[in-house]
């Protein structure tokens, strides 16, 4: 049975009781999957107003018992993977054992955070009058709320809850209407393990409108958002009218630079597994591959070789290494930028094509040939869709991995100290991964840098935006 699909407000799931609802559609054979409810103005009020009833104690609440939550959470992420990855694979299309271990590594991460939790410290200044005691305390910032996507709906949307709750905070989480099966399973499960009413509520909806309503209300204090960066964008600058904190995990285009002194066919194989994970539905996916002139020919026959013997088919199929996209407007973006990859002279030499017979399926497929002004070049694909192109030297290639607005991941393949060195001190991304694919761990900040974001989550830095600074100081 597919996962039952609610709001979560104040404690209760509540049902569409003659509340609009949208269907939803396994990508993989187009059936539907369940119908989920929209929440009216009247239930976006109800759930804020819930979370600063809740704040006003969980605010005070004790690090210990925020933590032992978050581990309840962590054990029962671990008791019910095998279902909830199951739902997941039917609403979102990844390979079941991709969906299980994304639920393995969120169980991690709920664990990180219920261990961080307990280390929010201040400190105490040393003053210039003796008589004087200067302190800084780090408080919950309030009501927070959040909107995730739907290519990671459990790992985007654990993070931003553990992250509030094990705060002190209380949130209003959106999630994703295409995939909503793992958010709601987030929901039973803080249920299950305690967590007192209005801690969480879940909502869903139109997405503009949900989300205007929950930015501008004077009750939020607090805006995180993964996402798009046109997206991102305009709810940043919501936020911002208001003067509230944000974080954003924006888009990016993540370069890869292959240097002539790299174990290339290893690289290329590592490369290819990486670039299908989630149909390259994936934010840190590598999207532009940049390949040193004397490794490009050997680079690319490992490459699409690899590629060629995928097997793609319906998530839940033994031995799938590919789903489909997860929902059905995907399909023609990705075949707008293969249109516009032939126009300018791209050579399609792997894939290219949809496959619609059963559900919403494109071919793996390489691109060489390609002007650097492409759209595939220079807008982030979100799809299996990789360019591939030469430079020559280390300075060609670091300004090509540069050369756009975005700065979220980039990864590096060398045998180099040197050009490691330096390619990691003057790429600009958030996160630089260097002959090993390294980022998205618990203990890890993951975030990008220009207009792939702004702030953290993960690492120690995991609280900062759900944090304000305080200081007092008497006599």
């Amino acid at each position: 049975m597919y996962q039952p699909l609610s709001l979560y407000i104040d404690g209760r799931f509540i049902q569409a009781e003659g509340r609009e609802t949208q269907e939803v559609i396994n990508p993989a054979n187009r059936q539907v999957l369940g119908h989920l409810p929209h929440a009216t103005a009247s239930d976006l009020d109800a759930a804020l107003e819930a979370a600063q009833r809740a704040f006003v104690s969980w605010r005070k609440s004790s690090p210990i018992e925020r933590s032992d939550i978050l581990r309840k959470v962590a054990q029962l992420t671990r008791d019910r993977a095998n279902e909830i990855a199951r739902n997941m694979t039917l609403d979102q299309g990844k390979p079941l054992a991709e969906s299980l271990g994304e639920l393995v590594s969120c169980a991690d991460h709920a664990d990180w955070h219920a261990e961080e939790c307990r280390r929010i410290y201040g400190r105490v200044i040393a003053p210039r009058n003796p008589n004087v005691r200067q302190f800084v305390l780090k408080e919950p910032i309030g009501v927070c709320v959040a909107f995730t996507p739907w290519n990671f709906p459990y790992n985007q949307a654990i993070r931003k809850v553990a992250a509030a709750i094990g705060a002190g905070c209380t949130i209003v989480l959106k999630g994703p209407e295409d995939s909503p099966s793992a958010v709601m399973a987030i929901a039973q499960m803080f249920h299950d393990a305690g967590l007192p009413p209005g801690v969480l509520n879940i909502v869903w909806g139109d997405p503009p409108t949900v989300s205007a309503h929950l930015i501008r209300s004077p009750i939020s204090r607090k805006v995180s958002f993964t996402g798009s960066v046109p997206v991102g964008k305009q709810l940043a600058s919501m936020a911002g009218a208001h003067m509230k904190r944000v974080t954003m995990e924006l888009g990016g285009h993540s370069p890869v630079l292959v240097f002539d002194d790299a174990d290339v066919e290893k690289a290329a194989r590592m490369l290819a597994k990486f670039k299908i994970r989630n149909a390259g539905q994936v934010c840190v996916s590598p999207t532009r591959f940049y390949i040193q002139t004397k490794a490009y020919d050997k680079f690319l026959a490992a490459f699409t070789d690899t590629l060629s013997k995928i097997k793609m088919g319906d998530g839940l199929a033994e031995g799938t290494e590919m789903g489909p996209l997860s929902h059905e407007r995907r399909v023609p973006a990705i075949s707008r930028f293969v249109e516009d990859a032939r126009e300018r002279g791209g050579n399609v030499i792997l894939g290219g094509e949809a496959e619609l017979d059963t559900g919403f399926f494109f071919q793996p497929t390489v691109i060489t040939d390609l002007p650097d002004d492409a759209m595939l070049m220079t807008q982030e694909p979100f799809g299996p869709v990789a360019p591939v192109v030469r430079f020559d030297d280390i300075e060609e290639g670091i300004a090509k991995a540069n050369s756009l607005p975005f700065g979220l991941s980039s990864y590096v393949f060398t045998n180099s100290l040197q050009i490691a060195t330096r390619v990691s001190n003057d790429l600009e991304a958030g996160m630089v991964n260097i002959n090993h694919f390294g980022s998205a761990l618990p203990e890890t900040p993951f975030g990008g840098m220009k207009e792939s974001g702004i702030g953290s989550e993960g690492g120690s830095e995991t609280f900062d935006g759900y944090l304000v600074t305080k200081f007092v100081t008497h006599m």
